[in-house]
């Protein structure tokens, strides 16, 4: 079935991610920080060090009151957005694992128990007791990572689910061990990073450097098998998913850079507490763990951005609709679409009825349904920006919304509906822009960054580019001027014959 759209002026995307990233950041840390809490209480207890011991006792409330009480509540907040932004996916993944919720949610609420006992045993259990609840902590968070990071990797690598809709086969998906590897060691890399937090703050010179010393040896060996894992994982994901991270994809390649960037940064100044670590400041522990954090965001950014168009791989859109007809589906799918309108298949709807006086109205109507889940008008990832630079007239607009899977390395789901409803959507999108006349001489670069581009690449690996080098000017000239003579799917693109001769230049250089 279709349900209402949420509208988030700012980007239901950008909330979603908000909320997420910082939820992972501290998941992650609920995880790793449990085994920490446990080893470190046994380091104590085999070096008879109270002063490390009083330490962890304060560093444990510090771990309680930001995960179970500011974890709880992201994930709860994760939750309430996804069923608000996309309720269709969030449907699926319920429908689909619903043993595999209900057995985390198990292990949720004894991780959650054990965690307080944990915190208020230290002056009333004997230490193997204590130790013990320790233990029962972090394999129900280790156990909650298991099985959440089944269904998050289904959901990129669906794998042969698509096929048989099995349990076992979407869980242990392609990327299923590789992530799991690689999310487990950045969960010991964070306990060592919130466990330099607290300990910048101590007094006892000795005890910081302690603590220091011993916290970045849980940083430092997790950001030297990070690489790994994570090359493993690349591996694992399909090349035609990879491919639209490699040039087109602009939040793809921004943060693969990030990525980078942080884990090195990261990974050195990690190495450079043991330098002098008695003399750790706040600051200090604070860059290392905003260092961490944009990597981690990162991950995830790309993570999402890899998955484009689908929310669920080669199964649903990103915009909630479904590739093929599925049951239950209420003509939710593109074929669908494509016979029988929007209009007439989307439930929420203010529009009914396309006429020459609502043709904008409906245009609206089918963005808020087709393309909000991703866009915006002028916030975030906003189209106004994106067409005003672009610059098309509407006849091109309009044959480009015809095209979209083929844009941006097919980031963008295809346009479901009739012929009449694209052209409202692109009487709708014509209306936020005015194209502006080009000035001076005709610059082909601009021009094939402005028309070609969203679809094609400059570089040898790009077919159509490749063959169009080896022709002359002319003939490129020629067949720039009746670009749907070769495809039918490629728009008719008004250039003067200036504009032709400038372009074909351009690709012969």
């Amino acid at each position: 079935m279709n349900y209402p759209v949420w509208d988030v002026s700012f980007g239901a995307g950008l909330l979603i991610a908000l909320i997420s990233v910082l939820h992972v950041f501290i998941s992650h840390f609920a995880v790793g920080g449990g085994l920490f809490l446990v080893l470190t209480e046994k380091k104590a207890y085999r070096e008879n060090d109270t002063a490390l011991l009083e330490w962890l006792k304060r560093h444990t409330k510090f771990f309680v009151l930001v995960t179970v009480v500011l974890g709880a509540v992201t994930g709860v907040g994760i939750w309430f957005t996804i069923a608000l932004v996309h309720p269709s996916g969030t449907s699926t993944l319920i429908h689909s694992y619903v043993w595999g919720w209900a057995i985390e949610w198990v292990f949720f609420f004894l991780e959650i128990t054990a965690a307080l006992l944990y915190l208020y045993g230290w002056s009333k259990l004997d230490r193997r007791t204590h130790l013990w609840f320790g233990w029962i902590y972090f394999i129900a968070a280790f156990a909650s990572m298991v099985i959440i990071n089944g269904i998050l990797t289904f959901m990129l690598t669906s794998g042969r689910w698509i096929e048989n809709r099995e349990f076992w086969v979407g869980f242990f998906n392609p990327t299923y061990f590789p992530s799991l590897f690689l999310r487990f060691a950045f969960a010991l890399a964070l306990a060592g990073i919130y466990a330099l937090l607290t300990a910048s703050v101590q007094k006892d010179a000795a005890l910081k450097a302690k603590i220091v010393k011993w916290s970045a040896w849980w940083i430092v060996p997790a950001f030297v098998v990070l690489p790994l894992f994570a090359y493993w994982y690349v591996r694992n994901i399909a090349p035609e998913v990879w491919s639209s991270s490699q040039g087109l994809m602009p939040t793809a390649t921004f943060y693969a850079d990030l990525i980078l960037i942080f884990s090195v940064v990261t990974f050195v100044l990690s190495l450079l507490t043991l330098v002098k670590p008695a003399k750790l400041h706040i600051v200090f522990s604070l860059l290392v763990m905003a260092s961490a954090f944009t990597t981690m965001w990162a991950f995830e950014f790309i993570r999402e951005a890899i998955r484009k168009p689908y929310i669920i791989a080669n199964y649903m859109y990103a915009n909630s609709i479904y590739k093929t007809p599925m049951p239950g589906d209420g003509g939710f799918n593109v074929p669908q679409l494509n016979e029988t309108g929007v209009l007439h298949t989307a439930k929420w709807m203010s529009q009914r009825k396309l006429t020459a006086e609502n043709q904008v109205a409906v245009g609206k109507e089918i963005f808020r349904v087709q393309c909000q889940s991703c866009h915006t008008v002028a916030a975030y990832r906003g189209v106004k920006a994106v067409l005003q630079q672009r610059n098309w007239e509407s006849a091109t607009l309009l044959q480009m919304l015809g095209s979209l899977e083929a844009m941006h390395n097919g980031t963008m789901p295809p346009f479901g509906g009739t012929e009449a409803e694209r052209a409202a959507l692109a009487a709708f999108l014509s209306g936020l822009y005015s194209p502006s006349p080009a000035a001076g001489l005709p610059d082909g670069q601009a021009i094939f960054a402005s028309n070609c581009a969203p679809c094609h690449r400059a570089v040898p690996a790009d077919r159509i580019y490749s063959q169009l080098r080896e022709l002359d000017e002319e003939t490129i000239s020629v067949m720039v001027e009746d670009l749907q003579s070769l495809n039918a799917r490629m728009p008719q693109i008004q250039l003067s014959a200036e504009q032709r001769l400038a372009l074909a230049q351009w690709l012969r250089q």
